[in-house]
């Protein structure tokens, strides 16, 4: 499914507008990147410039390499960049996909960006990619991700034991969670009626 990829995808509501992620952004990313609650739960550190060099590398290495497509956030009401997020693990012949790497600077968290970030990426995945199964994982740890997620509406099912390593490089536990394609329109509804507009 090279052609998705291919794609050049823009998302947007009235409160962000998502755009495939890119070298253009690096000054913006610069400005919010270096926040060790980004890093906590995850498998980067950003402590200096060749950080954040290595990460928009690899970003942008893995839409190149068909394994994710990444998306930079940008804030309409600010118009700022707000953060980043992406589809990964996708397997087009099961209809299933992972939003995921999400991480939003210190201004835009708790605020309606997020919820409005996945209303554009659910929409897309459920309704252009005709998708059955949208997941997240969640480090265990990590409660106010897993609380933000459970918001979405979506389901929590297990924990994968030792499912990634973080920037230690120590094991880490993550808690799954999911929507299908048959409680999008509920949720879409009843958990989104403040983003639709």
């Amino acid at each position: 499914m090279n052609h998705f990829f291919n794609r050049d995808i823009v998302l947007e509501n009235a409160h962000v507008k998502l755009v495939p992620f890119s070298e253009s952004y690096e000054d913006e990313l610069r400005n919010i990147i270096f926040d060790h609650e980004i890093t906590k739960y995850t498998g980067n550190h950003f402590v200096d410039q060749d950080d954040l060099k290595r990460y928009m590398s690899s970003t942008i290495a893995s839409r190149m390499d068909n394994s994710s497509y990444p998306f930079i956030v940008i804030d309409k009401a600010s118009g700022q960049v707000a953060g980043s997020s992406r589809f990964g693990n996708i397997v087009f012949h099961s209809k299933r996909l992972e939003i995921g790497w999400t991480w939003y600077g210190a201004a835009f968290r708790g605020t309606i960006v997020n919820q409005a970030t996945k209303f554009e990426l659910l929409t897309y995945a459920f309704e252009q990619m005709e998708f059955n199964r949208v997941q997240f994982s969640v480090d265990a740890e990590n409660m106010r991700s897993q609380k933000a997620v459970l918001k979405l509406g979506a389901t929590q099912e297990g924990v994968f034991r030792c499912n990634y390593m973080d920037a230690n490089g120590q094991c880490r536990d993550d808690v799954y969670f999911s929507i299908l394609k048959s409680e999008w329109p509920k949720l879409k509804r009843t958990v989104f009626h403040t983003v639709i507009v």
